[in-house]
């Protein structure tokens, strides 16, 4: 009877428990990363060695802040629309077959970030401060009858701060800190609600220059725990279970190089990798995983970057289903569980332009991406998965004193 109840109690919260924010289908996993920023968002995420906008200088490589020269504030925001369907033709635990599209609206997310360089003040340091939409997921099938009105939502948010130092004429370090606040939602009215979390995440970072137009660089970025207290209750008893989540290790190296035709084409290249095998939760569920993001951006003779970008991503999911989930080991089939994280996507593909000076000191970036369908069984369960998003970027530079030259002047 106890296992019966705990097998209950499992299904309760992973049926239900998907995840958001970035509904964001074209992410690693839950990580969304630089997919959605102004540019990088038109280049397929790129941006560990030379990015080309603030955020992801915030968001991937610390270190390259010392790249963004000046005084510079960008407010970026994407739309993200998934289509998430997926049949169960077995009963598990509380819920029964059923086949549905997912019925969450797509995500509008946004990311602020102001950078500011000190050279000014002879310091070689350049710091920065953000709010950043960092990782989620979220499905609705409440209108299916056997689904037991399965329904959930997780967001990250985070609240990042960062400081790059030029160490040498070819050297750059980097290091920030997010403080985040996470909200899962989970399902079965009276057993679970939505609940709360905090956490923080480190981040270091390296940048070298090969050569004048050639830069490698690196970055680590630390796991983020979350316990969600409270989060469950068991059935028939006044007792709550917490739910442990965490987001995984990342480490990431590219290289950059803007040295063909005559300087106007940049190519980057960046490998990241996502050890989720060794978080809580989702360790159960997924495998480690590699992401190879290829970007060009073209600068035609008017400052016009036309941009593109193609990502392979390694599908995660576990070959086999493990044995018990946080611990516990349910009676009945693990493949149901499975199918409702689906970590399955590996193909998308990305554009966009930029446009320097809309105004003077303002640059405008606009972007849009698409992940190709893919599909898999679990066992009775099967899950297919695509999306498609657009974005936009607003940028104000302004770079005086020790900076360089004057791109907006003192008076219009």
């Amino acid at each position: 009877m106890l296992k019966h109840t705990w097998w209950v109690v499992v299904a309760g919260m992973l049926g239900t428990c998907l995840i958001q924010s970035e509904s964001h289908a074209q992410v690693f996993g839950v990580e969304l990363r630089a997919n959605a920023l102004p540019a990088a968002g038109g280049m397929a995420g790129t941006g560990i060695a030379r990015p080309q906008d603030v955020q992801s200088s915030m968001v991937l490589n610390t270190a390259t802040l010392t790249q963004q020269k000046g005084t510079n504030f960008s407010f970026s925001a994407a739309w993200i629309e998934p289509t998430f369907n997926l049949e169960n033709e077995a009963t598990i635990g509380p819920v029964g077959p059923f086949k549905q599209k997912s019925k969450r609206p797509g995500s509008l997310i946004g990311n602020i970030v102001a950078t500011q360089d000190f050279t000014a003040l002879g310091l070689p340091v350049t710091t920065g401060l953000g709010l950043i939409t960092a990782s989620g997921l979220g499905v609705d099938y409440r209108e299916a009858s056997g689904s037991n009105g399965t329904s959930a939502e997780f967001m990250v948010l985070s609240t990042a701060s960062a400081l790059g130092v030029q160490l040498t004429d070819r050297v750059s370090f980097g290091a920030g800190l997010n403080i985040s606040t996470a909200q899962m939602d989970g399902v079965f009215a009276g057993q679970s609600a939505s609940t709360p979390d905090y956490g923080v995440r480190g981040n270091l970072g390296l940048t070298y220059d090969l050569f004048d137009r050639t830069t490698i660089g690196a970055f680590w970025l630390t796991k983020e725990k979350h316990v969600f207290e409270n989060f469950l209750r068991v059935p028939l008893t006044s007792n709550y279970l917490d739910l442990d989540m965490e987001l995984p290790n990342i480490f990431g190296i590219g290289i950059a190089d803007e040295s063909l035709c005559n300087g106007k084409l940049l190519v980057a290249v960046d490998l990241q990798y996502m050890m989720w095998a060794d978080t809580d939760f989702w360790g159960s569920l997924w495998d480690d995983q590699l992401a190879v993001q290829t970007g060009v951006q073209y600068t035609t003779d008017r400052g016009i970057r036309l941009r593109g970008g193609y990502t392979f991503v390694e599908n995660a999911s576990k070959t086999s289903a493990v044995g018990s989930i946080g611990g516990i080991t349910p009676q009945t089939s693990v493949d149901y569980i499975r199918a409702l994280f689906p970590n399955i996507s590996q193909n998308r593909i990305s554009a966009g332009i930029g446009v320097p000076n809309v105004l003077p000191g303002i640059d405008l970036d606009l972007f849009a991406g698409g992940m190709f369908k893919e599909s898999e069984s679990f066992g009775a369960t099967t899950v297919d998965l695509e999306a498609y998003w657009v974005g936009f970027g607003v940028s104000w530079r302004f770079r005086r004193g020790g900076c360089g030259r004057q791109c907006v002047p003192d008076q219009w």
